[in-house]
């Protein structure tokens, strides 16, 4: 009996992406940006899309928002490239660098999405562990060259350990597979700008860098992401990007975001204090291991199971990401407003105490 189309090999062996959220009252397991941009955002971004002809396509060379992102990045404007989030311009990174026959590598454990969207895109995964300390040196550099791969993924800062790699590692994976796509993650980036790989592009022109609105930008509903690279990486992405695929109304709410973007670079250093006062709290509770961070959540390993005390945490209303399947008996605490924090850190001591 029949039960419908094949679809191709391999698919119904990957499973669905889902993120499922549980409504609580202090939500720290996505890395959002707790804050909301300013009362004048909204009110210029409601004043522009009611002023947006929506019977006609959006431009889809994206022209002002793309001059808009290179002068705020600094960045020439013909190496600049939006869509939506991030995650789709990875995916478009990959149909133009990956595919059948080609391969990727990237040092786990990191961003889980990257090794899926190389799947999807019938890019061959190749998996290298990072150190101990997640950090990427000589011979993780030396192993990745020898691998000869098309596509090397680094996330920095890293998720989910938060670390940023050395900009050394970088360079030397870059000049040592110089015709291969090194793809730098920097979805929170701009919580570490002395950390970016930007200036490298200029010399290294198979180094490309992937940002978003979705943090720094407190942006995360509105779905943009973009690419900064050599202008030769763009014209391929041209080749294999969908027609119109960046809506007239995410164009503005990037346009508008940027304009605001002084706001929401205000926003960064009240995230990095709550940030830098989890891992401080964190480590003066018994036998708790924190991992630094450079990005807007801390990574740390409680001293009992990791499942019982995200469960005490729950049932204090506080959600948090327990990543043990990723980073053994580890769990992730994005770092939230100044109140979310509070009720984070009352729940983690009490649960460790109980």
């Amino acid at each position: 009996m029949s039960v419908g189309a094949d679809p191709r090999p391999g698919l119904r062996e990957i499973e669905v992406y889902d993120s499922p959220q549980l409504d609580v009252p202090v939500r720290l397991n996505t890395n959002e940006c707790p804050h909301p941009l300013p009362e004048d955002f909204m009110k210029e971004l409601a004043a522009a899309i009611r002023d947006l002809p929506l019977n006609r396509y959006p431009d889809g060379q994206m022209r002002r928002l793309l001059a808009d992102l290179a002068a705020a990045s600094m960045h020439r404007v013909d190496g600049v490239w939006a869509a939506n989030g991030s995650n789709e311009v990875l995916t478009e990174l990959l149909q133009a660098y990956g595919g059948p026959g080609r391969r990727a590598v990237m040092f786990e454990p990191t961003y889980l999405l990257h090794s899926r969207l190389a799947r999807l895109t019938h890019t061959e995964v190749e998996p290298h562990a990072l150190p101990d300390d997640f950090v990427l040196g000589d011979a993780e550099v030396a192993s990745v060259i020898a691998a000869d791969p098309d596509v090397v993924f680094v996330c920095s800062p890293n998720n989910p350990t938060g670390n940023a790699q050395p900009l050394s590692a970088i360079v030397g994976i870059a000049q040592g597979l110089p015709n291969a796509l090194v793809i730098v993650d920097e979805a929170y980036g701009e919580f570490a700008p002395a950390a970016s790989a930007q200036a490298l592009i200029a010399t290294n022109p198979n180094i490309a860098i992937t940002r978003t609105f979705s943090k720094a930008f407190a942006l995360a509903g509105a779905r943009i992401g973009y690419l900064l690279a050599a202008p030769a990486v763009i014209a391929d992405l041209q080749r294999v990007r969908l027609p119109y695929h960046l809506s007239a109304l995410t164009q503005t709410a990037g346009i508008v975001a940027l304009h605001h973007r002084e706001e929401a670079s205000a926003l960064l250093g009240a995230i990095r204090v709550q940030r830098d006062r989890i891992s401080r709290e964190l480590r003066t509770l018994p036998r708790v291991t924190v991992y630094p961070s450079d990005a807007n959540f801390v990574l740390f390993v409680p001293p009992v199971d990791a499942g019982l005390v995200w469960q005490g945490l729950l049932d204090r209303g506080v959600l948090v990401r327990d990543l043990s399947a990723v980073v053994p008996n580890a769990l992730r605490v994005t770092a939230g407003t100044e109140h979310e924090v509070d009720r984070f850190l009352t729940a983690i001591k009490e649960v460790l105490a109980a």
